[in-house]
């Protein structure tokens, strides 16, 4: 009796289809594999800048005079700056095709060779120039300085710019590379008092020797001087303030006081 036939298998059959089968799971596994990476990459620039805020915060707590302060500032962004950089290049390490590269940059001499080169570059040369301004302090936050474009309070020392606060509220936003080569009127490096100073004509058929000795005690200025006798004599007054904004008040409220004295004692006419 005849053994009956084995069935044929077509072309392309169990061994084709576990081929075809092995090579779906590979391009598979690859696929996950990736996305696993990109995962990983993402949570380690995103836990680097986590770390660089609640380092910055936790600096940031601090109560500073100015000339400390403006140190701490600069510390402050460059080691918020150094985490963020650290944490790309750690973050990179997990993709194979970088990973030689980014590795080179941590742990040869690739980055000493990498920040020469950029030293030669505008951006580079303003952050070092803000370092440098931090340590040295020609200027302080809440200085009063005057540059070629205008006069202003610092409000803020960045690792690339200054921005300056001017009078009438605009912002100056200076590169630190030409803050620290220029020269630079800074009216209170040493000291934060402003001088206050009015001038009072009189007239010059009124006793000048009267109107001062009324000036001041009324006025009870630092300083009185007669600085002009030319038609109408003038008396100047001059007091100390502890700021720009208090010696403006002090100049408005030496003003009042001067105009009334002299109109109650008949120096000024009433009409």
């Amino acid at each position: 009796m005849a053994k009956p036939a084995k069935p044929a298998w077509p072309s392309g059959g169990i061994a084709s289809d576990a081929l075809g089968g092995n090579g779906w799971k590979t391009s598979n596994s690859r696929a996950v594999e990736a996305w696993e990476r990109l995962v990983v990459v993402c949570a380690v620039i995103a836990a680097a800048a986590v770390l660089a805020k609640l380092v910055d915060m936790r600096m940031a707590r601090r109560e500073l005079a100015p000339q400390a302060a403006t140190r701490y500032r600069v510390l402050r962004r460059s080691i918020m700056g150094a985490i963020i950089f650290v944490g790309v290049l750690s973050a990179l390490l997990v993709i194979p095709q970088v990973r030689a590269i980014a590795g080179g940059l941590l742990a040869s001499s690739a980055i000493l060779g990498l920040v020469i080169g950029l030293a030669a570059q505008r951006t580079l040369s303003n952050f070092v120039a803000g370092v440098m301004i931090g340590l040295a302090q020609p200027i302080r936050l809440g200085d009063r300085i005057a540059v070629p474009e205008g006069e202003g309070v610092v409000e803020e020392i960045g690792l690339v710019y200054t921005r300056i606060r001017q009078d009438d509220r605009t912002r100056l936003v200076v590169p630190n590379d030409r803050l620290a080569s220029d020269t630079i009127k800074n009216s209170t490096i040493v000291s934060r008092e402003r001088l206050a100073e009015i001038t009072v004509p009189v007239p010059r058929d009124k006793d000048l020797q009267a109107v001062v000795d009324l000036l001041r005690d009324v006025a009870t200025p630092s300083e009185l001087l007669v600085t002009g006798l030319d038609g109408d004599a003038v008396v100047t007054l001059r007091a100390w303030a502890d700021d720009e904004a208090s010696a403006r008040q002090l100049e408005s409220e030496l003003r009042i006081r001067a105009q009334q004295a002299l109109r109650e004692a008949g120096v000024y006419n009433a009409a």
